[in-house]
């Protein structure tokens, strides 16, 4: 039993923590005008929006993002990145000069010599911009003069977790917010009734494991985070009522459920709880919404036919690519589609064939969908993988065989739509594709950019933690790549 005094301590340190959580937001919103009269002042007028940004730093030139994220690294030499000199000096050692000490993976550094290996892929220029690209991607070729293809993306990050992670969050170690929780918490959700933020992940591909927290929020409350999607009978786990529950009766748990949950946010202040309210609502609302989102049967026999074979089978990447127009459509704004299986350590050939003939067709149909049905001006499309592959083989080299080690050094992404600039082509590597002498993009420069497609200032969007004002970009200098911007 708690006596008299301890209930009056807890009641004080409630009603301490009640006013500390009101004058946050009291100074918060204090800082917040003056921002949006310093953006006014320098006439960066901003948009409304429903996140914490209201309104935007500046005008945003993209609604959406549909991030096509290759797993594993696909080789930027079979790819976007032709280099003949690799062809012409093929089996001769990678120069010391070319190197210059640059640390390699444990599954290479030991081979007693690293032999250049060239594509055995032809390249071909399309488009205004004379972009060479790969004969294996004929239906991403055809929409170059949309497209900005940066060819000098660089990182830090030479194994598969840190890199990927760096990519989705900002940082190397895990636990930070992922790009699409940023942009929820942000600039909020335009459709109620349908994650802010959803992840598509290619069925039945097996290579370097997808962990949640890559969709993560982080240190941001829980309902920014992703919310993923599966094919199958239950898109989302555990949104259905269970046997013996219908409708009627979940509302009226919900309701009940609100009201001890309001009642104890009231004594502690708690923001989970009000964030626990919300995503039972959302649930509750999806169970409408989302059957009705990834049901494809009213697309028609063209749309499939665009997207490739594989489109009326959920869970493949065609069907994920037809589905993300779907959410787009509806006001999702931050749609990710994971497809593993880029990771060729060996049999570089063979799988770069199996993976372009699964992912080309649907991102060149998802490409002229949004252009058809005038999105893809406001729609920013990202291609790209964690890292590239290495200029030499990793383990023997043959005439028709070789295989590539992790390259961090130097990569190839691309961006379209929602005010980028097409036809372009950014960055170069040297001409052995291992180094970058002109124009190198870091990766937080790739979150900048991106963010400030969106009406967001990378360096002023930031949220605290542990005391400190967190932000996607880090505390390192990054810039946005305003070559690539209309």
């Amino acid at each position: 039993m708690l006596d008299q005094q301890t209930y009056s301590d807890a009641g004080w340190i409630a009603d301490r923590r009640r006013w500390l959580v009101r004058a946050g937001m009291g100074l918060g919103s204090v800082a917040l005008a003056d921002l949006l009269k310093h953006d006014k002042a320098f006439g960066n007028e901003g948009v409304a929006s429903h996140g914490v940004l209201n309104p935007t730093h500046h005008r945003p030139t993209a609604k959406r993002v549909i991030y096509l994220f290759m797993a594993g690294g696909p080789s930027q030499l079979e790819t976007f990145d032709y280099k003949p000199l690799l062809n012409e000096k093929q089996g001769q050692p990678l120069p010391d000069s070319v190197r210059a000490g640059q640390r390699l993976t444990g599954m290479s550094g030991n081979q007693a010599t690293l032999p250049l290996a060239g594509s055995i892929f032809k390249f071909a220029q399309h488009g205004n911009s004379g972009a060479w690209i790969s004969e294996l991607l004929p239906n991403t070729a055809k929409y170059v003069d949309d497209m900005a293809i940066i060819r000098s993306m660089t990182t830090e990050a030479i194994n598969h977790d840190p890199a990927i992670t760096f990519l989705q969050t900002g940082n190397q170690i895990s636990g930070r917010p992922s790009i699409g929780a940023w942009m929820h918490y942000g600039l909020g959700s335009d459709n109620e009734n349908l994650p802010c933020f959803v992840v598509l992940i290619t069925k039945g591909k097996v290579d370097q494991p997808l962990y949640s927290r890559l969709w993560g929020s982080g240190f941001l409350p829980a309902r920014y985070q992703g919310v993923q999607f599966r094919s199958g009978k239950e898109p989302v786990l555990y949104l259905t009522n269970p046997p013996g529950i219908d409708s009627a009766s979940r509302r009226q748990m919900l309701d009940r459920l609100k009201q001890l949950h309001e009642a104890q946010a009231d004594r502690t202040a708690d923001p989970e709880l009000t964030a626990r309210i919300a995503q039972y609502e959302m649930a509750y609302r999806m169970q409408t919404s989302v059957p009705e989102v990834t049901d494809l049967s009213s697309e028609s026999e063209a749309t499939f036919e665009r997207y490739g074979a594989q489109a009326k089978t959920p869970g493949t990447f065609a069907a994920n690519c037809l589905l993300a127009r779907r959410l787009a459509e509806r006001g999702v704004k931050f749609i990710q589609l994971y497809h593993q299986g880029w990771d060729h350590h060996g049999g570089v050939p063979g799988g770069m064939r199996t993976q372009c003939s699964e992912t080309d067709q649907p991102t060149g149909a998802l490409l002229e969908d949004l252009k058809q049905r005038g999105m893809l001006e406001d729609t920013l499309v990202i291609w790209g993988g964690e890292f590239g592959r290495t200029n030499y083989s990793q383990g023997k080299l043959t005439a028709d065989n070789y295989g590539r080690d992790h390259h961090p050094r130097c990569f190839s992404m691309w961006m379209a739509g929602g005010g980028v600039r097409g036809g372009v082509v950014y960055g170069e590597t040297c001409p052995f594709g291992y180094n970058i002498v002109e124009n190198p993009v870091h990766i937080r420069d790739f979150h900048a950019t991106l963010l400030h497609t969106l009406g967001i200032d990378h360096e002023r969007f930031t949220a605290k933690f542990q005391g400190l004002d967190a932000r996607l970009t880090g505390v390192d200098p990054a810039r946005v790549v305003r070559e690539i911007l209309k």
